[in-house]
Formats: C-alpha cells, sequence, structure tokens
C-alpha cells in the first residue's frame, strides 16, 4: 500500500481537525443599562441582535457561574438583561435577530409601543436563522422586550430562558439626554414556576436587578435636592412590590409592556411600595432631603434571602450563624443600596434636646407560642409608664403603636432573644441612623448596629404625618416576622380621640408553622372572632398586608358573594386627593409592605365578612362581621 509521509506536527493537525473541538462559552456581563445598543443616525436606529447562551455570574465575578441563554449585540459579550434599546420618540427602527440557539426562539416586544395587541406581539426566528424588522418606535413610555424557546407569557419561560429580557425606553421627543436610570428585576429558578408563583428559601434560584443579585448589586449615589428618576421594568415571572426605604416617591407611569400609562404630578400616586406585576412596568421619581444609607428592595421576603449556593449545597441555618454585617450576609435579591449624600455646605439638623414622648419595645419569645429553635415563636412587649401590653396570652399580633403626628418619640428596642435583630420603621420617614436596617442605616462613620441580645437601641423621630404605618425587623428578616415579630404603627393626629371600635386594624401576616400552608393570619388569627358593627356609622378600616411570600392576596368586604362598597382614604399612610379618594368595590389587591386605608359605612343591619383570598382565589382566611 501506497502511504503519503506525514509529518509529525502534520499528523497532530491532522487528528484535531478530526477530534470535536470544545466549545468555550463566553461569558455573560451585567448590564447597567446605561448604554443604549445599536447606531442611531437621521432619526433611524440600527440594532443588530442575537439570541445565545453563556456563563452568568449572577453573586460575585469570581463566584461560580451557571448557564444560561441571553441576548447580546453581534461580536459583543452577551448581556443580562439585554442590550438597552433607547430611543427618542419618532424613531424608526431597522432591527433583526439572530437566532444562534438550537430551538426556535419565540421574541415578544419588538414592535411599535403604544399600539396593537400583546398576543400578536411576538416573531419567531427558527434555530441559526435571523429575522428582519423594520418599525416605529411608538409612544413614550417604559417597555420591554423578552424571549423563550417556549409558547406561553413571560411566567411560563423555565430554566436557561429565564433572563432572555431587555429593557425599551421610548424617550418623548425633544426632551433632550434622559437622567434616570432603569433598573431591570430578572428571576431564574433551577425548578422552574412554582404553582401560585410562590418562591421558597429553600429554591435555587437567583432574583437580580441588572444581572445581578445583592450584595453584588449595583449602589446608586445621589445628593440631597436631586430629583431621582428611576425606570422599574419586571422582567420576571413573579410580582414585586418594590418598597423605598425612608421616603415617598411618585409614581409617574405604569405599563403592561405594550402602553404606559402616564400620570400627571398633580394626581400621581405617592408611595412608599408600589407592586409591580410580571411584565409590567412603572417609572418613579423622589427628592431626598435627608442624607444617609437607604435600601430600595422588593418587599416579599422570600426575594430578598440569603443567595443559595449556585452548586446546590445547603446554607446554613440562620439561627446558627453570627454574621459580622446583617445586611451584606443575611439578605440577597432584589435588594439596591442608596446613598444619599448631604450637599456642600449644608447644615446638619440638631434636634437631640427634644422632649420626647418614651415608649420600650421589647422583642421576646412568646412563652404561648411553643416555638422551636428552627421555627421560634418571638413577639414584642410595649411598654409605657410601667404598663406592658403583654398579657396572658401569646404575643400575637404585634401590639398597636399609636402616635400623635409632630410629636418626637423615643422608642427603646430590647432585645430578650438570643440572636440580634433589628426594627424597621415602615413608611415613617425619619434620620437613616434610625430607619431599622442591621448594619447599613445611618451614615458614613456612623452606622447603625443589629441589636445583640440583652442590648437595646433607642430609635428617635418624628412622625410628619398621621396614617398606618408598620414595624418590623429587618435583621433575618424572614425567619423573625414569620416567628411573630410585626406589628400595626398608626400616626394621628389625636390620640385621646382615636377609637379602636371604629378605627380597626386588618393585620394580615403569616402563620409560625409551615411557610407553604394555605393559610394566613388576619390580626394574629387563623380564625378571627365576629366584628360587630352599627348600620349607619363610620368605620375606618387599615389593611396591612405584612405577610412573608405573598404578594398579591386580594382583601374583599362582602354580603355573602357581593361586593359592598367603601370609600377609599389613604395608600401607605399618605391621604389621597380628592380625585383618588372614591366610594368602589370593596376589593383590593395587596403586596407586601402596603398599607390601605378605607372608609366604610354599613347601611343595613346583617352578616357581612371580610375575607382575604390569594391571587387566584383560594380562601385564605375569613372573619364575619355582624351589623346591628
Amino acid at each position: 500500500m501506497f502511504r503519503f509521509p506525514i509529518s509529525r506536527i502534520g499528523a497532530l493537525a491532522w487528528l484535531s481537525a478530526l477530534a470535536p473541538v470544545a466549545r468555550i462559552a463566553p461569558r455573560v456581563i451585567p448590564n447597567d443599562n446605561r448604554t443604549p445598543a445599536g447606531t442611531l443616525r437621521n432619526g433611524v436606529l440600527t440594532l443588530r441582535l442575537e439570541a445565545t447562551q453563556g456563563d452568568w455570574h449572577p453573586d460575585a465575578d469570581s463566584a461560580p457561574g451557571v448557564p444560561m441563554r441571553a441576548f447580546a449585540e453581534p461580536g459583543q459579550a452577551p448581556q443580562i438583561p439585554g442590550p438597552l434599546i433607547r430611543v427618542p420618540q419618532g424613531t424608526e427602527i431597522h432591527a433583526s435577530m439572530h437566532n444562534t440557539l438550537d430551538s426556535t426562539l419565540i421574541v415578544h416586544g419588538l414592535g411599535p409601543r403604544g399600539a396593537g395587541d400583546l398576543k400578536t406581539d411576538t416573531i419567531q426566528v427558527a434555530p441559526g436563522a435571523t429575522r428582519e424588522l423594520r418599525f416605529s418606535a411608538g409612544a413614550p413610555g417604559t417597555y420591554l422586550y423578552w424571549g423563550s424557546t417556549r409558547p406561553g407569557g413571560i411566567g411560563d419561560r423555565i430554566g436557561l430562558d429565564n433572563e432572555l429580557s431587555g429593557a425599551f425606553i421610548v424617550d418623548s421627543a425633544g426632551t433632550g439626554p434622559a437622567r434616570d436610570r432603569v433598573l431591570v428585576l430578572g428571576e431564574w429558578n433551577r425548578e422552574g414556576p412554582r404553582p401560585g408563583g410562590i418562591a421558597l428559601a429553600t429554591d435555587l434560584l437567583r432574583f437580580t436587578i441588572n444581572g445581578k443579585a445583592w450584595p453584588y448589586t449595583e449602589r446608586l449615589g445621589y445628593t440631597t435636592g436631586d430629583t431621582v428618576r428611576l425606570r422599574l421594568v419586571n422582567a420576571s415571572d413573579l410580582p414585586h412590590p418594590m418598597h423605598l426605604h425612608g421616603f415617598y416617591y411618585r409614581v409617574d407611569s405604569r405599563g403592561d409592556g405594550l402602553h404606559d400609562l402616564h400620570y400627571d404630578a398633580a394626581k400621581a400616586p405617592l408611595v412608599v411600595t408600589e407592586r409591580v406585576p410580571p411584565g409590567r412596568t412603572f417609572a418613579l421619581s423622589w427628592v431626598p432631603e435627608r442624607a444617609g444609607y437607604w435600601l430600595f428592595h422588593c418587599h416579599n421576603n422570600a426575594h430578598i434571602l440569603r443567595n443559595q449556593p449556585l452548586d446546590g449545597s445547603a446554607l446554613p441555618p440562620e439561627q446558627s450563624l453570627h454574621p459580622h454585617n446583617h445586611a451584606l450576609e443575611m439578605m440577597g435579591g432584589l435588594v439596591t443600596g442608596i446613598e444619599v449624600r448631604p450637599r456642600p455646605g449644608a447644615a446638619a439638623s440638631a434636634n437631640e434636646s427634644l422632649t420626647r414622648r418614651r415608649l420600650r419595645l421589647v422583642a421576646r419569645v412568646d412563652p404561648a407560642g411553643a416555638g422551636t429553635e428552627a421555627d421560634p415563636a418571638f413577639g414584642y412587649e410595649l411598654q409605657e409608664n410601667g404598663r406592658s401590653s403583654a398579657g396572658a396570652g401569646p404575643l400575637l399580633p404585634g401590639p398597636v403603636i399609636l402616635l400623635k403626628r409632630g410629636e418626637p418619640v423615643s422608642i427603646t428596642v430590647v432585645n430578650q432573644l438570643t440572636e440580634g435583630t433589628a426594627v424597621h420603621w415602615h413608611g415613617i420617614e425619619l434620620d437613616s441612623y434610625m430607619d431599622g436596617v442591621g448594619d447599613f442605616s445611618g451614615h458614613p462613620g456612623r452606622i447603625a448596629p443589629v441589636i445583640v441580645p440583652r442590648d437595646s437601641f433607642e430609635a428617635r423621630f418624628t412622625p410628619p404625618r398621621s396614617g398606618t404605618f408598620i414595624y418590623h425587623p429587618h435583621a433575618d428578616e424572614e425567619r423573625q416576622q414569620r416567628a411573630g415579630m410585626s406589628g400595626a404603627l398608626l400616626v394621628v393626629d389625636d390620640p385621646a380621640a382615636f377609637d379602636p371600635a371604629h378605627d380597626r386594624v386588618v393585620l394580615i401576616s403569616t402563620p409560625r408553622r409551615d411557610a407553604e400552608q394555605n393559610q394566613v393570619l388576619l390580626n394574629g388569627s387563623l380564625s378571627p372572632d365576629t366584628l360587630q358593627l352599627k348600620s349607619g356609622e363610620h368605620y375606618r378600616f387599615r389593611v396591612i398586608n405584612i405577610h412573608v411570600y405573598r404578594p398579591s392576596m386580594i382583601v374583599r368586604l362582602q354580603r355573602d358573594s357581593t361586593a359592598l362598597t367603601w370609600r377609599a382614604v389613604a395608600k401607605d399612610g399618605m391621604d389621597l386627593p380628592p380625585e383618588r379618594a372614591l366610594v368602589g368595590p370593596a376589593v383590593q389587591q395587596l403586596g407586601n409592605g402596603e398599607t390601605y386605608d378605607f372608609e366604610f359605612v354599613p347601611q343595613q343591619p346583617g352578616q357581612l365578612k371580610l375575607i382575604v383570598t390569594s391571587g387566584v382565589g383560594a380562601l385564605l382566611v375569613s372573619q364575619p362581621i355582624v351589623v346591628r
């Protein structure tokens, strides 16, 4: 047989050509949504996108990653979230989408905004194929585009598809460069969506802001007096009630991914917590007038838990940890930190010499709760002038703290537990050091520590408005809150005129056992006592959702199965303007951390009920009401 002579080098090259070549996955980089993609010239955006797969690192850049599909511009690293599409109103968009995946890609949101139908707002791209698109940007607003390799809505994506999303912003014509930030909320869950949309502490997942999970999310920085503008895009499959510490913010618009409703400044809602459903968006603005460190986070506690290791190994139990920094080591997911710096030359406020009403709030074990180390029974006892709120029964619900608007108060939190704790004054406008996030709240060089066992912390503030607020832990939040540590904080104009018979707190919280059970507590009870009302009299219902993991509950006041009517009067402690304080059906959906006040006048005697259901209608708790 004749043989060609082959050199050793040539033989190796020939063999390597026959052997399969291992493809190294590109590294997915986080996208801070500051730089628009494509080329904008003469009113035309030329945009090239592709769907690919890479190695994603939602924690530290040096930490382990997971494979994830992502969008990219050709020749550039894939990004999570995908490349930012941002154009002025009137822009013509010439785009292409190339699919490098081995499955057909369904893409939503690449079409004119403000027109059409979400059900038909899709294209399909076969494996290896490219689709060309030409369309006008459409109406100004905050939108998103997203992809999936399976049919259905954004909540039907699983696994590798979870982070195939990007922001699509259309700016008003002639407004110039935008001075805002775009935050895309994402979620990856190895097990896929859960029935009822509930994420649990045992799930291997990541909740992310612009591709990173706390404490690796970007920290935002501003100066007192700045106008802060943020655009929130929920590209995850779960709703997120987004809570800002220390301030109210204005909801400037709300969108469904295709349309965006903009509010006049005078009519825009003022809130501390805004619930944003999957595939929805909202824009907010606020002017911080107090310096310090503040948190902006999802108030579904399951969405801010410690990040489970991506290798699937278990985290040590919370009660076994002695963290150096509770804010960094006991929280994860949908959290970002905001530093507000004092304006140069501004004088620091000095009101330490004010005469204050003095209270003590004691965190202690509930002797009637029969807790365990893993599932403890804790509670609060309120003390003032030798009087105590604690009786012979369980410490559920937490005692109502009643304060007077404009009256300085000192609340000394005393820790009689065997672990650290901290109390956050949810919705109260106060100094950062008093805000109650262990090892985070405060100012450079002056950070409020977690309250260690047998120690205390004095919180001082002057509530500037009457309203319905909440107090709860902000160290090991989910576990301590589920243990029973939460309560209503009411601020009124005249405490002497407060009438609890006509001013009713409806506190919705979590049972101490089994976070998966299909029940909730109403004022600390699974079966609350009958509420007695009188026809023709005025009542105020203060509805508070402080549940740790149900962001979609609905409260209803009804006779038989017919909803009654009530008048909305406040949201998150802020009185509603007259044009929004309207009479309507007694039905309200609640995100965690939201409070709503309603005025109700029963018109005739009979039997009513206040019920709380899940977002899909499953009964969670019911309180009978008799009107006489």
